[in-house]
């Protein structure tokens, strides 16, 4: 049999080398996050899964830039950087859009601190926010809009800057059920789109299984990888994928995994 030319694995866009944290020194010191390695590949989308007091947000703010020092080293492209970087957006669970700001001037501002001409800076805006399905909302300041609304403006912003790795910490934890699936969806909509890098933190396992290509499943602190889980749900993630056996399955696992690293949390939590 002629075997066909080898393919190449997919090229990382991001990765964690021996990512870890100590907060405080001595006898006081907490160990948030234990060494931790793991890829993202570009266009692939990658759920952090957790329970409360794993290093989640430890993790986010690291590959954000916004945390230092730290063991270990995170690397874009293969080149170690440190800092935030232009190549990485963040979208945060606390609100986060400026409120003396339209919705077209929050879009546009990571372009306006880049220095990007005004018109081509709103169109590029006004993209976006076609993208995110607010065409219309323009001109409305985030006190007139909802909280999903205010969440997908935020998403619009740092997508507007077309960035390499979309960084999201539970993006929809501050918004009900409902509004959350429906967030969801339209997170989906968007990268089937653009196929964005993402890493997303959550606590929730049904996003983390309806949104990802793999899941890493973390331990209570000090956080360290237990395991990393596959999803293979085909895409699009559609309600009859989402109403299906292997959907319950995969959230079964997940939560097999989590259930005892939950109950020690709530048990050291309780004697703190």
């Amino acid at each position: 049999m002629i075997e066909g030319p080898p393919v190449a694995p997919p090229s990382v866009a991001l990765a964690l080398d021996g990512v870890a944290k100590t907060y405080g020194n001595g006898p006081g010191s907490v160990r948030a996050l234990e060494p931790i390695s793991f890829d993202v590949r570009r266009g692939e989308f990658v759920a952090v899964i957790g329970p409360s007091g794993c290093g989640k947000s430890t993790l986010f703010n690291i590959v954000g830039g916004l945390l230092e020092p730290y063991e270990g080293a995170v690397l874009l492209d293969g080149k170690r950087i440190a800092g935030p970087h232009p190549q990485i957006a963040m979208v945060f669970q606390e609100e986060s859009t400026f409120p003396w700001r339209t919705m077209l001037e929050n879009v546009a501002f990571p372009l306006e601190v880049r220095g990007v001409e005004r018109g081509e800076r709103e169109r590029r805006a006004r993209r976006t926010i076609d993208l995110v399905g607010l065409t219309g909302f323009e001109h409305r300041h985030p006190g007139d809009l909802s909280g999903g609304m205010r969440q997908r403006t935020a998403l619009a912003r740092a997508l507007c800057a077309e960035p390499e790795i979309l960084l999201m910490d539970e993006p929809f934890a501050s918004v009900d059920e409902q509004t959350r699936l429906l967030l969801g969806e339209k997170l989906l909509e968007i990268w089937q789109r653009l196929r964005q890098t993402t890493l997303l933190i959550t606590h929730s396992i049904a996003e983390a299984v309806q949104l990802a290509d793999r899941v890493v499943v973390m331990s209570f602190r000090p956080g360290r990888i237990k395991q990393i889980v596959e999803i293979d749900l085909p895409r699009p993630r559609t309600a009859d994928v989402l109403a299906g056996e292997r959907f319950a399955h995969l959230v079964a696992l997940i939560w097999n995994d989590l259930r005892a690293e939950a109950a020690r949390g709530m048990a050291t939590e309780g004697t703190s």
